[in-house]
């Protein structure tokens, strides 16, 4: 831009619009998931056995096109587990690595609290995505999930027990770059 010309935005809007459309064309596409921490009245942890992979996750899921982290956690807990509930606090960031086929992805951790007696015991499948639910204690918890997902858990779990967000890579906390 030349001194005195006014900026692109002003002097022609089509021309900026297109300028920004290929930019975000060009700029990375980043997967998010959601995962959300839940307790049952004796601390115990929820976790989930997907159909379609072989090991034990915490309940949540991916996020579809333009939808916020919390949102697609409260949906992926209604749609798999007929759970409506709101979330609590943010807990971790975790970038996670390119895997198998898939690009790497930021999976947001949240709090979703305690649930009552009657309600944990209610829990079950909803959906085909869903083989099983079962109430762990944290042992259970590391022997059931993949590695970099207990590290996840277990950082989620610190904050939880006093401590602000975290952002992780790989479920390792990052202090600085």
């Amino acid at each position: 831009m030349g001194e005195g010309e006014s900026p692109l935005y002003l002097r022609d809007p089509a021309a900026w619009r297109k300028q920004l459309a290929e930019g975000n064309r060009r700029q990375a596409r980043k997967r998010v998931a959601s995962e959300v921490i839940l307790h049952d009245e004796t601390g115990r942890l929820l976790l989930v056995d997907p159909s379609y992979k072989p090991y034990w996750d915490i309940p949540g899921g991916m996020a579809e096109a333009n939808e916020p982290p919390a949102l697609a956690a409260v949906r992926e807990l209604r749609e798999e587990l007929r759970l409506d509930l709101s979330l609590g606090t943010l807990l971790c960031v975790d970038w996670v690595a390119p895997h198998g086929p898939w690009d790497d992805l930021l999976m947001f951790v949240f709090d979703g609290g305690t649930l009552p007696a009657s309600q944990a015991a209610s829990l079950y499948p909803a959906d085909e995505e869903l083989r099983e639910v079962r109430w762990c204690t944290y042992q259970q918890a590391e022997e059931l999930l993949r590695g970099d997902v207990w590290r996840r858990t277990r950082a989620a779990l610190e904050v939880l027990a006093g401590g602000g967000p975290l952002y992780l890579q790989e479920g390792r906390p990052v202090t600085g770059s």
